[in-house]
């Protein structure tokens, strides 16, 4: 890209990416676009993301990959790659993971509203420009950087990208600190949401489960005290397999949950076998299994994504295969906050939405999307309902924050 006008891309030989010059008029720079992120070098990638102030599995190119190889996100459902990479030379300096989507399925922040009200005024919507982790509502780095410029590097090539193809607005979706500063230095419009993630306690850090239950208000305790006992009465027993101890037979038991429990919601599973397949690969050692047993046989299953390094842990799949009340609690909450307290773990997400999860020791935390809309009009619009729904989240935030679930002075 040259200058800070016009996209002038160049045919590209043997490879996936088209390129063009920064729009920033930084001619030492080279911008390139690839629709299939295995031409993008996965060392350069990783190591970009290790370079960020905060980071998360999910962002890795293995994972990003596996959505791709797998048919989970990809053109033929409506999450068409365009990675956005800046060279120096060849190395790596930025990159985001872009799609091309004509859907709004899988990004768990909405903007149906958005898109009815361009397709009642003739407009469309579709194809939208997105920089997000398919399916993966977990906060993190989303424009790839070792400086904040290069953040502002990516927001203003995406904008040019988008204007260039004709689409009507670009996303970043669940950013870190780093990306909403760049994001809000460009003048993107900033939307929040609420989720719920528990921590451990400072500076005297829960010892164990029952300490931790301990530091709840007496209705709170005594409620899981008694889910846990409902699941124990029903003969219910756990086991937990870490990395390579999850073998072929485990992983086939999980996606039979997996995708049980999204029949039952008359619905379709996002992500394919072959895309566990990918993680058991490339990615074992960021896998958590619980299974619960009952009589012998395995009835439900839990999948938590854990980040060593960060020491951080991800709710992420569940599904059973039989129904035994408060099993989903026990197997997504209870057992794997144990887990990360005898393991020193720091911090567990426990995913989108879900208020019933502040009664388990899970705490409001506002997330953060980014969004920039080509029609001016519909821009102002957007911007308008932000500042409302905006004022609506700080209520609702100062609402939580005030129902609390741990004793007080704790």
């Amino acid at each position: 890209m040259v200058g800070n006008a016009d996209v002038h891309k160049q045919e590209t030989q043997g490879d996936s990416g088209s390129n063009a010059r920064d729009p920033a008029g930084a001619d030492d720079l080279l911008i390139r676009v690839f629709d299939d992120p295995a031409a993008i070098d996965a060392v350069q990638w990783n190591a970009l993301l290790d370079a960020q102030p905060s980071s998360t599995p999910f962002m890795r190119h293995e994972y990003l990959l596996a959505m791709h190889q797998s048919a989970s996100a990809g053109a033929a459902t409506g999450w068409q790659p365009q990675f956005l990479c800046a060279f120096e030379g060849k190395a790596l300096v930025a990159a985001c993971p872009l799609y091309l989507k004509d859907h709004s399925y899988g990004e768990y922040v909405f903007d149906w509203a958005w898109a009815d009200a361009y397709q009642r005024h003739g407009l469309a919507y579709y194809p939208k420009l997105l920089d997000a982790v398919p399916f993966t509502p977990v906060p993190g780095p989303r424009l790839l950087s070792r400086d904040a410029s290069g953040r502002r590097l990516l927001l203003r090539a995406m904008q040019q990208f988008a204007r260039e193809a004709g689409l009507s607005s670009a996303h970043l979706l669940f950013l870190d600190d780093a990306d909403q500063h760049a994001a809000r230095a460009e003048g993107w419009m900033m939307r929040s949401t609420v989720q719920f993630h528990w921590t451990q306690r400072t500076p005297e850090p829960y010892a164990d489960f029952t300490g931790f239950l301990a530091s709840l208000q007496r209705d709170k305790r005594k409620k899981i005290q008694q889910e846990c006992r409902r699941v124990a009465d029903a003969g219910v027993h756990f086991t937990e397999l870490q990395g390579a101890q999850i073998g072929a037979d485990d992983w086939d038991f999980f996606y039979r949950c997996y995708t049980q429990t999204y029949r039952e919601h008359r619905s379709t599973p996002y992500l394919t076998r072959d895309f566990f397949d990918h993680m058991a690969r490339t990615m074992a050692e960021n896998w958590l299994l619980f299974i619960a047993w009952r009589g012998g046989e395995r009835i439900a299953a839990s999948l938590i994504c854990i980040d060593p390094p960060r020491r951080t842990a991800f709710g992420r799949y569940w599904g059973a295969v039989e129904h035994v009340p408060c099993l989903h609690f026990e197997a997504c909450y209870y057992r794997p906050l144990a887990w990360c307290i005898a393991h020193g773990y720091q911090r567990f997400e426990g995913g989108a939405q879900g208020e019933h999860k502040m009664a388990r020791g899970l705490l409001p935390v506002q997330t953060w999307s980014a969004h920039w809309l080509a029609h001016p009009q519909f821009a102002q619009a957007v911007g308008d309902f932000l500042a409302r729904e905006g004022a609506g989240v700080a209520d609702y935030l100062d609402e939580l924050n005030e129902r609390r679930p741990f004793k007080a002075g704790l």
